[in-house]
């Protein structure tokens, strides 16, 4: 047995960059189809396409607000009618709006709640519908695997961010909940905690002098990369992780072993 995902057919929220193109970008590796999901980024989400099919594989680009459940039921309806089926999610657009609580705006909080957990919840109910619907492709062991993307601040406190941290805590919950009611229909459903990764957005924050400091937080002595993230992802998509179900996967380098505490406090 391996990671292999021939035959399977992925759709991936928020691939048109950073961690959610690493991980669409594995998956197809893997051998899964890809459905390249994005808001606005049009142009990147054609570009990895067109990767993975010079590569061998086959992928589409469809665009769609998750925050909206008409988008998405149309998304999958569109996926599952070009690719033909729809064997595993990951939920992954996600989005900030940083400000301290006291200046926060009801707007800011809702847009963010609604893409990161709304968003999440109504991919993953589309999901489901999808897999119940198409029944046992006999491709995998599971009838349908979903992955959501949280973060570490699912359980590390971030000041200043209490609208994306709020999300990310719902996500671990919500998830976990998601897998007691569905694991006895063979649908597998788990969550990764990205820690500090490196992407294009965020080079700022993880390069330079920034970097050094950001390193002070990760015990392991570097900042992630989307790879890291795929790996993951690719492993709970497959038969290998078959009996894992309502678990998420910290990838972080050690950043929630509280690393202040390294020399006694």
């Amino acid at each position: 047995m391996d990671c292999r995902l021939d035959g399977q057919v992925a759709l991936v929220t928020g691939a048109s960059s950073g961690i959610g193109t690493g991980v669409a970008r594995g998956l197809a590796a893997a051998g899964a189809a890809v459905i390249v999901n994005y808001h606005s980024g049009r142009e990147p989400a054609e570009a990895l396409v067109a990767e993975i099919e010079g590569r061998g594989g086959r992928a589409v680009a469809l665009q769609a607000d998750v925050s909206d459940p008409d988008s998405v039921a149309a998304l999958f309806a569109r996926g599952a009618e070009a690719m033909g089926a729809i064997d595993i999610v990951v939920a992954n657009s996600g989005i900030q709006k940083d400000a301290p609580a006291t200046e926060l705006t009801v707007e800011d909080w809702r847009k963010v709640i609604d893409t990161n957990l709304t968003g999440q919840f109504l991919c993953a109910q589309a999901g489901i519908r999808q897999f119940l619907k198409q029944g046992d492709r006999k491709l995998s062991r599971a009838l349908g695997k979903i992955i959501h993307m949280s973060s570490v601040h699912e359980v590390i406190p971030w000041a200043g961010h209490v609208n994306y941290a709020a999300s990310k805590g719902g996500i671990a919950l919500m998830m976990r909940t998601l897998a007691q009611e569905l694991a006895g229909q063979r649908i597998r459903i788990n969550a990764i905690a990205p820690g500090a990764i490196a992407t294009r957005i965020n080079a700022e924050n993880t390069q330079g002098e920034a970097g050094k400091r950001l390193l002070e937080l990760i015990p392991y002595g570097r900042v992630g990369d989307v790879e890291d993230i795929a790996n993951a992802a690719v492993w709970l998509a497959s038969d290998m992780s078959d009996y894992v179900v309502g678990t998420t996967i910290t990838v972080d380098g050690g950043m929630c072993l509280y690393p202040g505490f390294r020399d006694n406090g």
